[in-house]
């Protein structure tokens, strides 16, 4: 038997609460330990609580869920957070991700795309929308917007061709599948190389090296017209 997974939901709206939490009620696996309003009660019930995952809407009052990421990841580095997003091109889900969140979902995830989702957080993967993250970035990310806590163009020096060439596709949206057939090799070949290009980044997950692959400009933003 797997340990239940503790799950926080944070979100201003009463209603979407509810429903999140409706959606795991049928779970077997999953128990919502507690609901916040806001980033500040969400931060302080995590620390009572010590759920597993926080499910994090981006906007919310008096502690918006970016500045309640990043306060989780510092304090709570054991607590995995999955932002909430509409999915309208919305810059804050970036903001998030720096902050340490593990990915985002749409405010009408199903029911069964929403467990999967925290299955694959807890496990200590990141869940994302590759080619929408693309976008995002895209669109948005130019330069950091602070400077990055890890030196990653350090890291970039002690790549292997095919370690670049691995972190590109990342960049570009394709899964690690994807990436086999690209390259002509087998998905745990692509595996052992992203875990060495992790490690060389000293980034956690895949959301963490797109943002590196446009901060460094191994890929470039583009402009809208």
């Amino acid at each position: 038997m797997s340990a239940i997974v503790k799950v926080l939901i944070a979100d201003d709206q009463p209603l979407v609460r509810r429903g999140l939490a409706l959606m795991l009620a049928p779970e077997p696996g999953f128990q919502v330990v507690a609901e916040a309003e806001d980033g500040a009660e969400a931060v302080r019930l995590a620390h009572a609580c010590r759920p597993d995952v926080v499910i994090m809407d981006v906007r919310m009052p008096v502690l918006d869920g970016i500045a309640a990421t990043e306060r989780l990841t510092a304090e709570l580095p054991g607590c995995r957070v999955l932002a909430l997003s509409t999915f309208d091109m919305d810059e804050y889900v970036v903001d998030a991700l720096r902050a340490g969140a593990c990915g985002f979902l749409p405010k009408d995830i199903s029911p069964e795309d929403l467990v999967a989702a925290l299955r694959v957080v807890h496990e200590g993967e990141a869940i994302l929308a590759p080619r929408l993250l693309t976008r995002l970035i895209s669109t948005h990310v130019k330069a950091p917007a602070h400077p990055s806590p890890h030196p990653v163009p350090s890291g970039t020096e002690a790549l292997t061709p095919r370690e670049r060439e691995v972190w590109r596709l990342i960049a570009a949206g394709l899964d690690n599948t994807q990436i086999a057939g690209r390259l002509g090799v087998s998905a745990s070949t692509v595996k052992n190389h992203i875990t060495g290009l992790f490690a060389k980044l000293r980034v956690r997950d895949r959301a963490q090296a797109v943002i590196a692959a446009y901060e460094t400009g191994l890929v470039t933003a583009r402009r809208e017209a």
